[in-house]
């Protein structure tokens, strides 16, 4: 059980922070071992299990989006959204046969340290772009590519989703509170559709018990609080001080492993 926790917990802040949720999974447990605590790091499976949380928090906190999405027939704001989340998440269906590589490229700690540092290297980027003014209903198919496929890279543990995405969107002059509008939104259909396949199989093995769905509820709350947390951020400070942490972070981890 506190494994659970503690993965929800890592799962929840570090999903919507752009310091990623896939690189803290791996990172964290390596460095709670080298302090004697037995906690190994969940498997790709388990953690897209726990991305079922992080879901939940996303469509409560942009339920009006989801709303109208859902009445997108009648709604021309949904169907707006509808058009550019679909073509953005085109690019990550296309990498997810790589989750055999990428399971293997996780149990290297120290490349997961190198990959947090080309985050803070993108969100540095990111912020230097973040002078746009544009809202998310002037998005464009261009926009929607160009987004999705940052979404792509963030596949690799370390690179985070999150950060990607919005950097991405600031490059295409979305207001950087739009930016992470899209960003979240965008995450909905890859989260829901990796989380459901893998809750799936695990409960088959019969490895989705309680402590899986105590993970999942960690992981909603706190990720309810982090896109909170990111919004507020965005407003007054930016994407520098996380660029900071994920240099900090991925350097010391290189540096230990």
């Amino acid at each position: 059980m506190p494994a659970a926790i503690i993965w929800g917990l890592i799962q929840g802040l570090t999903e919507f922070l752009p310091v990623s949720s896939s690189g803290h999974l791996v990172v964290i447990p390596a460095f709670l071992n080298e302090l004697g605590f037995d906690i190994e790091p969940p498997t790709l499976a388990v953690s897209a299990v726990l991305h079922l949380g992080t879901l939940f928090a996303v469509l409560i906190y942009y339920r009006s989006d989801v709303g109208k999405v859902l009445r997108l027939t009648k709604d021309p704001e949904g169907r707006k959204i509808a058009l550019l989340v679909g073509i953005g998440t085109i690019p990550a269906v296309i990498g997810l046969p790589l989750s055999d590589s990428l399971d293997r490229f996780q149990q290297d700690v120290s490349k997961v340290g190198w990959a947090l540092m080309a985050t803070g290297v993108v969100l540095i980027i990111g912020q230097r772009l973040a002078t746009g003014a544009r809202t998310l209903l002037d998005g464009r198919i261009p926009d929607a590519v160009i987004v999705g496929l940052a979404q792509m890279f963030a596949l690799i543990p370390g690179i985070s989703r999150s950060g990607m995405t919005i950097s991405a969107g600031n490059g295409r002059r979305f207001d950087p509170i739009q930016a992470a509008r899209f960003s979240f939104l965008l995450g909905i259909p890859a989260i829901a559709g990796a989380g459901l396949i893998q809750a799936f199989e695990l409960g088959g093995t019969g490895e989705f018990g309680i402590e899986l769905v105590v993970g999942m509820a960690v992981a909603a709350v706190s990720g309810y609080a982090a896109i909170a947390l990111l919004l507020a951020a965005l407003r007054r400070v930016g994407l520098i001080p996380f660029a900071i942490y994920c240099l900090a972070i991925g350097a010391l981890t290189v540096a230990v492993f």
